[in-house]
């Protein structure tokens, strides 16, 4: 039990310094890029770096997999040069005994990252997203879907124009029971239009059954008139650019998803991405301790041996391989070629069951 603790302790630390390092590089590199993006808009350095720290989180958790099968390699390495394997061995614990700790913490930090880190990124990423936006002038689209339907906001140099929409198509190109609301550069509403029906055509919004109410008149209701089937309003938003504005999936917390997607499916929206992203959170303690496999796979050897330098070599391959695989598996899943549940858990089950197979073979069952 007390070398449990120790091993468990030493892989926690190794984990934290890796970590850690990666963090200041992407931190680093990320408030250059802010200083390069908002050049023309004088952005203080102060600005820069809370910007750099509110993205740079994101982008950490995207590689938390790459980490851990670096710190587990950092953690064989450094038992191997001081021949506490040996001792270990020597001890008549096998490797696979051995292991339990290491395992016990990657699940430990897998389920900590989905249950505790996944949210905090998520915060984070809102404020950068935010922050971005106040530099961006307003003039910005964006969409979020609530209870009561859909909200769109679509911006141009004369001022915002909020769009509310009962239920939409798959891509929100076609929207129901609709009202456009038209704000001015000094935020106060002057015009709404209601419309049975409106269909995203190139630059505008086509619409069927419309009827609009000048809201600066005495009375508006008495001042409303009907469109003719046909009208339209101007827009600067495209197909693809709605669909860019569901957002990562990633940006949206981890016990808010299920919500979410009842939200997207009741709106008339596919949440495939969404479901597929859930499941993927849910197998990431899985993925971690299948990276610590891994690199036990490869580098928990003595150094004697020699070739600790190809073994470390193929250890990072190895993980990269899985951590790609299960970004295409994502890929095919989010496309609809292969079922969500295959996508999100082959690649950590696959990843497993053959690293635990290389580790039987090395260490002869």
């Amino acid at each position: 039990m007390i070398l449990s603790r120790y091993i468990a302790r030493r892989f926690l630390w190794s984990f934290l310094q890796v970590l850690f390092v990666f963090w200041a590089i992407m931190l680093m590199i990320d408030v250059v890029e802010q200083l390069r993006r908002f050049s023309g808009q004088d952005v203080a350095l102060s600005r820069a770096f809370w910007m750099a720290a509110m993205n740079t989180p994101a982008s950490v958790y995207r590689i938390l997999p790459l980490i851990m099968i670096l710190s587990a390699i950092a953690l064989f390495l450094a038992l191997a040069r001081s021949s506490e394997l040996v001792v270990v061995r020597a001890a008549g614990r096998s490797g696979l005994r051995f292991l339990m700790a290491p395992l016990a913490v990657a699940l430990m930090i897998g389920a900590l990252s989905v249950a505790v880190l996944n949210p905090l990124v998520a915060a984070t990423q809102k404020e950068y997203d935010r922050l971005w936006a106040a530099l961006a002038e307003g003039r910005e689209s964006t969409l979020s879907v609530s209870d009561n339907g859909l909200w769109l906001r679509q911006g141009a140099p004369e001022g915002q124009t909020v769009i509310h929409a009962a239920r939409a198509n798959a891509d929100a190109t076609t929207l129901y029971g609709v009202d456009f609301t038209f704000f001015g550069q000094d935020s106060v509403p002057g015009e709404r239009i209601r419309a049975e029906e409106a269909v995203l055509v190139p630059g505008a919004w086509r619409l069927t059954g419309a009827k609009r109410w000048s809201l600066n008149a005495a009375n508006p209701e008495r001042a409303a008139e009907a469109l003719p089937a046909g009208t339209e309003i101007g827009s600067n938003l495209t197909r693809e650019g709605i669909q860019d504005s569901f957002g990562d999936p990633s940006s949206i917390p981890f016990w808010g998803l299920p919500d979410y997607i009842r939200g997207l499916e009741d709106a008339g929206f596919s949440a495939r991405a969404h479901r597929l992203w859930y499941q993927m959170e849910l197998a990431q303690p899985l993925l971690l301790a299948a990276m610590v496999l891994i690199a036990a796979g490869f580098t928990m050897r003595h150094a004697r041996f020699g070739g600790t330098g190809l073994m470390v070599l193929l250890a990072v391959l190895g993980g990269f391989a899985i951590f790609f695989l299960r970004n295409f598996a994502q890929v095919l899943g989010q496309n609809g070629q292969v079922p969500i549940a295959l996508a999100a858990w082959s690649a950590p089950l696959a990843a497993f069951l053959l690293a635990l197979g290389l580790l039987l073979h090395v260490e002869d069952g």
